[in-house]
């Protein structure tokens, strides 16, 4: 049986490492086309038992040689150049070539999906440490051999059979990073307070709250939130799969019904903006707050801003946490050669053990620390408020890396776009909602 151990609310009481005190106190994105084939399907339901020949003998062989070069490919469109620098570096400390490939983001997991079931994988990839990584099992190589992986912090690891398959990019939050001249949390605190400051903005001429036109920034990371605020998120989430419970039944969720509403109605329209006008327009002070996470601060650097910016809890329903977990963990491909999986596994040592590796986990990416003794006295602002929501235990998770996968960008997004561009009601928005999940599941 498979046993994964993701970050959720209980970062806070599992981060013994030099997270809070080196930082003072402080989506991949995916989509499914028709480029999916039945070979493609067929591949990735496998378990993760199911591995190849080389990858056994590379298990049984301490001795294996490395390749002289591997290919990552990761989601995290916001470190593409870094990647890239990254990649010159590695190659100029250890003499072996690393490939970088590119993505927009959206499409990644598809992309991920065909290259592999077609046997044209990277050699280390990124996935979501839920959904994505489970449908994936059957390409993930054991890395409970790596140097560091007993030093990752408690919870924070993709794990099968209490063995570290995935490793964590950084622990991430997200909410409504805001303008302090403009929102005010301490007088915005529940659903109804909202939807007045929305319209109030829409009155001054400002966007009071900004989405975007990417698949997890338009649905999958606000629609998070209710699920998130639950009871038992994840019993949620079993009811739900089997029609137990509706989304149009439950309170939280009819209260995002009700401000996504009023999301259509006082601003901007996300399908007239990218996440890059999202950021410009919040940069230029035409949006008040926009619903991102800390990963955005790097997108401001292009711009001279001349107000102080938070991060704050999305207020739906009361709800004062943020939404706190492990976006994305790399992983290396179990089908590669025994070779190409040992480069693979010698690249992330260097990635998280040495001076140039943790150099740029820390200062060029700006991640928060998940391996102890790792250290970050420069985060920038966003970050800093995420490591003080989980010092102060004010943290939601993520049930979202729960969810079918691909069902934001195959049945979610198609609702959201349609809400956008009709009037369709609160409670028809919920009912397809509802159906959405309902079809994601019966696959």
């Amino acid at each position: 049986m498979k046993k994964r151990k993701v970050i959720s609310i209980l970062l806070a009481a599992g981060m013994t490492i030099s997270l809070l005190a080196g930082c003072g106190s402080g989506t991949a994105d995916s989509s499914t086309t028709a480029a999916d084939t039945d070979t493609g399907t067929e591949a990735v339901t496998e378990t993760a038992d199911e591995t190849t020949d080389e990858a056994e003998a590379a298990d049984a062989d301490d001795t294996v040689e490395s390749a002289d070069k591997i290919i990552v490919f990761q989601s995290k469109v916001e470190i593409t150049d870094q990647m890239e620098a990254l990649a010159e570096d590695y190659e100029e400390e250890t003499g072996v070539e690393v490939e970088v490939w590119g993505t927009t983001g959206d499409d990644y997991f598809q992309q991920l999906k065909t290259k592999l079931a077609n046997n044209q994988g990277p050699t280390v990839f990124s996935l979501g440490p839920g959904a994505e990584a489970d449908q994936m099992a059957s390409y993930l190589t054991d890395l409970s051999d790596l140097s560091f992986a007993d030093q990752i912090a408690d919870g924070m690891a993709y794990t099968i059979d209490d063995k570290v398959y995935g490793i964590p990019y950084t622990a991430e939050g997200f909410g409504l990073v805001y303008n302090k001249d403009l929102y005010d949390p301490s007088a915005v605190t529940d659903t109804d307070s909202l939807v007045s400051y929305l319209e109030e903005q829409k009155a001054a001429g400002i966007s009071g709250l900004g989405l975007s036109s990417e698949s997890y920034f338009m649905i999958g990371h606000i629609l998070n939130t209710p699920f998130a605020l639950q009871d038992d998120p994840e019993g949620f989430l079993e009811e739900l799969s089997k029609g137990e419970v509706k989304l149009a039944d439950t309170e939280e969720f009819r209260e995002f019904a009700e401000l996504y509403a009023a999301i259509r109605e006082n601003c901007t329209n996300p399908l007239e903006q990218t996440y890059d006008k999202e950021i410009g327009d919040f940069a230029t002070g035409k949006s008040a707050t926009i619903h991102q996470g800390n990963w955005a601060a790097s997108m401001f650097a292009d711009y001279e801003i001349d107000f102080d910016m938070g991060l704050a809890a999305l207020p739906l329903a009361g709800n004062d946490k943020l939404a706190v977990s492990v976006p994305t963990a790399w992983f290396v491909n179990s089908q590669a050669t025994p070779e190409e999986q040992q480069a693979g596994k010698d690249f992330l040592n260097w990635l998280y053990t040495s001076d140039t590796g943790i150099d740029y986990l820390m200062n060029q990416f700006g991640f928060i620390p998940v391996v102890d003794g790792m250290t970050n006295d420069n985060l920038d602002g966003l970050s800093q408020s995420v490591s003080e929501y989980i010092a102060d235990g004010k943290t939601i998770s993520w049930p979202m890396n729960d969810w079918p996968a691909g069902i934001v960008d195959v049945y979610l997004v198609p609702v959201a776009e349609e809400f956008f561009t009709t009037d369709m009601s609160a409670e028809d928005f919920l009912t397809k909602l509802d159906d959405a999940f309902a079809q994601a599941y019966s696959e």
